[in-house]
């Protein structure tokens, strides 16, 4: 049987936060920040990646939990202890309840009022996507709202994965059904809502395609099936004006998703490598992927793990230029474990690097071309001169 997938995607050490965390630009409240399941979870290991998950740390910890079990108290708690002393800064213990929900969540099921929004340069909070169908819809909320309180706590100024764990209600345990008051303001009106929050489902790929212009497929996360997506995406632009990945605000997802992405764009080859506790695995697209389309990548700090990893492979194999700003820089790579009495530690074991050797973590990845809000009008000039540049 293959072991557990590598994991790929930020997170630290607090209960439940894996739950809530998307870093930077854009988050959809509410939704996971992609991981990959374990063995037991039914999964295909990539490439190279099977083997169990037990390393020294996951074994301590495992200790600690069994302790902790035998003498009657919390085997979470003590866990989170040992993790805590571990310095692993990226690893997260779960309850069974609280990985139940965030395998539910990699399904692209989360319970929340359906809003993207991120933290602006002058610390407020503004919407930028509003699902359709949706709580935060259904109360008029739109794109470019200032989104000032939750429940009566001022936003401004906190990080958006703050934001993202009051409009979830986690401190409270809220879940679908329970409210929520958001105070809002658009241009110089101020007003409030009371939503409920709903289970929702959100399809982690958009896909744009206007008659005579490049196809813009744009990744929030790499969730179950998003490669596939991606992967049809290229094949129907495959011919045309050339495609652009936004990646921008992407915080990871599932290493296995973002492969099958990288196929997509590549005929067979290496997609990354990675170490677990210093045995050295690889990646490798699949073969048949649409190599002559004009390719995009755009990128900022908020494209994470699984992002950089397909980012770094599409740069180094000369696939796409990259336009954007530097990338968050999180190279590590986690692994869960079951731990006494049904809870799931995931630990780093080790760190990825990109087809041509460079390590990511703490670095990120460089942009061939730099830009801002800017990004996607210059990554349609970008394309326009490589579309020239493949005529005969």
């Amino acid at each position: 049987m293959s072991g557990p997938e590598p994991l790929c995607h930020p997170r630290r050490v607090r209960r439940g936060a894996a739950l809530t965390l998307m870093f930077a630009s854009v988050l959809m409240a509410g939704a996971a920040t992609g991981s990959l399941p374990d063995a037991d979870a039914g999964q295909p290991s990539p490439v190279g990646a099977d083997g169990p998950a037990v390393t020294g740390a996951h074994e301590d910890v495992a200790r600690a939990a069994a302790e902790a079990l035998a003498d009657g108290t919390s085997p979470v708690e003590a866990a989170e202890r040992a993790v805590s002393r571990s310095g692993d800064r990226w690893a997260a213990v779960y309850s069974p309840d609280e990985y139940e929900e965030f395998e539910d969540a990699l399904d692209g099921r989360y319970t929340g009022v359906g809003l993207s929004a991120r933290r602006e340069r002058d610390g407020r909070i503004e919407v930028t996507r509003v699902q359709s169908g949706s709580p935060a819809a259904e109360a008029g909320i739109h794109r470019g709202d200032r989104l000032r309180s939750v429940d009566g706590e001022k936003v401004d100024g906190r990080p958006v994965t703050e934001v993202v764990s009051l409009l979830r209600g986690d401190a409270t345990d809220a879940g679908a059904g329970t409210e929520v008051r958001l105070g809002l303001a658009r241009g110089s009106r101020d007003w409030s809502r009371t939503l409920r929050r709903a289970e929702l489902s959100t399809d982690s790929v958009t896909v744009r395609r206007a008659a005579g212009e490049p196809t813009v497929i744009t990744v929030s996360a790499f969730t179950k099936g998003s490669g596939q997506t991606i992967a049809a995406a290229a094949r129907q632009a495959a011919g045309g004006p050339g495609v652009v990945l936004d990646l921008r605000g992407n915080s990871g997802g599932l290493v296995s998703e973002a492969v099958t992405a990288a196929s997509a764009f590549l005929d067979g080859g290496l997609v990354a490598t990675y170490d677990v506790d210093g045995e050295q695995r690889a990646l490798h697209a699949a073969s048949g992927g649409d190599t002559a389309s004009p390719l995009v990548v755009l990128v900022d700090g908020g494209t994470m793990s699984a992002a950089e990893l397909l980012t770094g492979a599409l740069q180094d194999r000369g696939r796409a230029v990259v336009v954007g700003l530097r990338t968050f820089g999180k190279g590590s790579v986690q692994m869960p474990s079951r731990l006494p009495g049904g809870s799931v530690a995931e630990l780093t074991v080790g760190h990825y690097r990109t087809p041509s050797g460079r390590g990511v973590d703490g670095r990120g990845i460089t942009p061939d071309l730099e830009a801002d809000r800017d990004a996607l009008d210059r990554a349609r000039t970008v394309l326009g001169g490589l579309g020239d540049r493949t005529l005969p």
